[in-house]
């Protein structure tokens, strides 16, 4: 019988984030062992992945994808959803994540969103706004031209049409100066023209309340060193292997952004320069590239955490284990009021 009713339906979702390597996995396993345990045989906790590069099949080692074990232990959702050569939104993410939790509620179960891509969250919390939708074939020639150009190009392109959003875009930032320039071949209205609209009317979907717990470290070096340890793992568990059985499918490259995601990128490049990863100084040099590259995602991920003032902190380095940092996050979740939804 389904006793879902809708208070049950609104009620705030339970966030635990982080950046990469801080442990959100072993300490969500712990805290949906725990919950499950307090709530008794009415309240098992499924897991909802807020991650950009687990919804890809295919891409396992160098996602850090959970275990076939922790997923038998645990419910999961949002992971394996899409194939590499596809494209996930933020929206498309909402979407889903609010689904996936609605539908474990009615099943008398309780969600606990787990994941550390802060775009998907941002987009969670705040609301999307509602950008025009992109035809196919334009989609496909602005990337052709961006392959055929390069990002420097139409960054120079962006400058002439819509300076806005040219400003705040790195040269480099491929994805995002090709959608900038999908919206202007579609409309022939700058991006910044939407955004600026949509900003000052309110967003057009409203945000999600939440409790959010974050684990967050004090000492950067500590994160540092576990990033390196578990790059170090990927790469002796067979990633660089991964990477070339993707490579053989023939149907993806460096620009989707499936093979954007951190570590493959790099891998990628290493492949397609040809270098030989059986010398030991290159696979080292490699590995090095990856982790340094990791450490800034994770730097990105910190700052975006710094802009959620409604967050509960975790220091995730203090020398507690996943079981002790679960009952702590047990505690915040049943009991801190839940912060008001964006407005």
């Amino acid at each position: 019988m389904n006793t879902t009713t809708a208070t049950d339906a609104a009620a705030p979702l339970w966030v635990l984030t982080g950046p990469t390597a801080c442990g959100k996995t072993a300490v969500a396993l712990a805290l949906a062992e725990r919950l499950s345990r307090q709530g008794g045989a009415t309240q098992p906790i499924e897991i909802v992945s807020v991650d950009s590069a687990l919804i890809y099949r295919g891409m396992d080692i160098g996602t850090a994808k959970p275990t076939a074990a922790e997923m038998a232990q645990v419910p999961h959702h949002l992971i394996d959803t899409v194939d590499a050569t596809e494209r996930y939104s933020a929206a498309r993410f909402v979407a889903d994540a609010l689904a996936a939790a609605a539908d474990i509620r009615a099943r008398g179960r309780t969600p606990l969103l787990v994941g550390g891509t802060m775009l998907y969250l941002k987009a969670l919390l705040e609301g999307m706004d509602e950008m025009p939708a992109i035809p196919p074939e334009v989609r496909a020639e602005v990337d052709a031209r961006m392959k055929a150009q390069g990002s420097l190009a139409l960054h120079a392109e962006l400058q002439q049409v819509d300076p806005i959003t040219a400003a705040r875009l790195a040269p480099g930032d491929t994805q995002r100066i090709q959608r900038a320039t999908e919206v202007w071949v579609a409309t022939g209205q700058p991006l910044s023209a939407f955004q600026q609209k949509l900003h000052g009317a309110g967003a057009a979907t409203s945000g999600t309340s939440a409790t959010l717990v974050s684990l967050e470290p004090q000492d950067r070096a500590w994160l540092h060193r576990r990033i390196a340890l578990r790059f170090e793992q990927m790469m002796a568990a067979g990633f660089i292997d991964e990477v070339v059985r993707l490579r053989a499918r023939g149907d993806l490259d460096i620009d989707m952004p499936s093979i954007r995601c951190v570590g493959y990128r790099q891998v990628w490049e290493a492949l397609d320069a040809g270098l030989d990863l059986r010398d030991q100084r290159t696979l080292a040099e490699l590995t090095e590239r990856g982790i340094a590259a990791t450490r800034q995602l994770a730097k990105r991920q910190v700052t975006w955490l710094r802009s959620m003032p409604q967050r509960h902190v975790l220091a995730c380095d203090s020398g507690l284990d996943a079981d002790v940092l679960a009952e702590q996050a047990c505690a915040i979740f049943t009991t801190a009021a839940p912060p008001h939804p964006p407005r």
